[in-house]
């Protein structure tokens, strides 16, 4: 039966060329507009570690005062001081400290030109704390921390660069003029948004980044005098300061990642007690003058707090959802035109038996009809738009824009479903039309 509606759609269509044609090509550019805003905004709304978000917290502590917290919250980052404070603590299952830094490099083996390369000092925990796959061998171990070991942990697209993709494990490159020893490989580990050193990059466009192709321990970083990309300090003689490391590490500058693995709720509610009891206690030392000031939000609240939607894929879906909306108004008239024309083939119809039931699965299945073909145009559009995404959006985020199966999916089934909702009310209109008074008209 609804092979006879299709026939019957396809039949009406070819007599009704070019308002058939409009109605394609209007649902087409308004899905088409729709699905490339979607593209951006999925890309920049994900969820990076999607098992264990939940279970991955930042901890945040005020060092600095109100005077120079965010709307009562404390800074993204923390002191040396502080980091140090709460890993040596070790209240948490699993917990690590970072910062992203600059290096670099040259390959202790072969005259190659110094490469400057991302990458972050961490601690032992970062590699199972976040679930990165390794290509070759595997993180350092705390003794590795303990003993400010010179290992080093590659990127794959370094380890190709530079060893052609074979296994380096073992191998020396130098960075920053000292030796370090490969000890693992990533394997193609480039997570989006790039959420765990977003305090210490400093600003959120970085955020859409490549992770770093260097992972050092965070204690041997430390002894070399390394600094964070980014570095707030609420008195201007505590910048940044080699010369004087000691003193400027131990300030109250604020340079430094932290997350930590809470498993349970039970242990969640005991770490924020850690925390405000670790705040408290530094006020009765006299480092604070205000009272304790400490939050710890798990990945997913973390990065709607840093992050946020961006702006412009926020804009980008407002916009094309209204220019989605108005076509499809659009698509309302167009329709309604098109059936009432059909009105003395309705009341014949009528007459001859033909339920109202029947009428609207004719209808419909004319407006599934046309919301496929418009689907199969807006995919060629889609597919168009994002080919052309980065003379709309910023490039690190133009280039992560892709269409896949999914996509190309969704654009169809948006476009069916769009030109059914369209339909309603025309098909509606139709199949109350009076036989009785086609008749006498004709």
């Amino acid at each position: 039966m609804w092979g006879y509606y299709f026939g019957l759609a396809l039949r009406s269509s070819g007599r009704n060329k070019a308002l058939t044609a409009l109605v394609i090509m209007l649902l087409a550019f308004g899905v088409a507009a729709c699905m490339v805003s979607y593209a951006v905004f999925r890309v920049t709304t994900g969820n990076p570690v999607p098992t264990k978000s939940s279970q991955l917290f930042v901890p945040q502590v005020d060092n600095v005062g109100p005077s120079y917290n965010w709307d009562g919250d404390p800074r993204a980052g923390l002191s040396y001081n502080d980091a140090m404070a709460l890993w040596k603590a070790h209240e948490a299952k699993r917990q690590t400290i970072l910062f992203a830094s600059t290096w670099q490099l040259n390959p202790a083996d072969r005259p190659t030109q110094a490469m400057s390369l991302n990458g972050n000092a961490a601690t032992a925990d970062f590699f199972p704390m976040f679930d990165v796959p390794f290509l070759f061998g595997s993180g350092w171990t705390a003794d590795d921390d303990a003993r400010h070991a010179t290992v080093a942990v590659i990127s794959q697209h370094l380890n190709e660069m530079l060893f052609s993709g074979r296994s380096s494990i073992g191998r020396e490159i130098r960075l920053d003029g000292q030796l370090f020893r490969i000890i693992g490989v990533l394997k193609d580990w480039n997570p989006r948004p790039r959420f765990f050193d977003i305090g210490s990059h400093g600003t959120t466009a970085y955020s859409f980044d490549d992770a770093g192709d260097i992972y050092v321990p965070f204690t041997r970083a430390t002894d070399m005098k390394k600094d964070s990309k980014f570095v707030f300090c609420p008195t201007a003689s505590w910048q940044s300061d080699t010369v004087h490391w000691d003193a400027y590490l131990h300030s109250e500058c604020d340079r430094i990642d932290a997350w930590v693995q809470l498993d349970t709720p039970a242990e969640v509610v005991h770490y924020r007690e850690f925390l405000h009891n670790y705040a408290a206690e530094q006020q009765r030392l006299g480092r604070f003058a205000w009272a304790p000031n400490v939050r710890l939000r798990n990945l997913t609240d973390w990065l709607s707090y840093q992050l946020g939607t961006p702006r412009v894929s926020s804009l980008s879906m407002l916009v094309s959802g209204s220019f989605l909306v108005i076509v499809l108004v659009n698509v309302v008239g167009l329709m309604l035109a098109r059936f009432m024309r059909r009105a003395p083939e309705i009341g014949v119809r009528r007459a001859l038996g033909a339920s109202r039931a029947a009428i609207y699965r004719q209808f419909l299945a004319e407006a599934v009809t046309v919301g496929l073909f418009g689907g199969l145009l807006g995919v060629v559009l889609t597919l168009l738009g994002v080919l052309g995404a980065e003379h709309l959006f910023a490039p690190n985020i133009a280039r992560l824009v892709h269409a896949d199966i999914s996509l190309i999916t969704l654009t169809v089934l948006v476009a069916v479903s769009a030109t059914v909702a369209a339909a309603l009310y025309p098909t509606w209109r139709a199949a109350q039309i009076q036989p009785a008074w086609q008749i006498k008209i004709h």
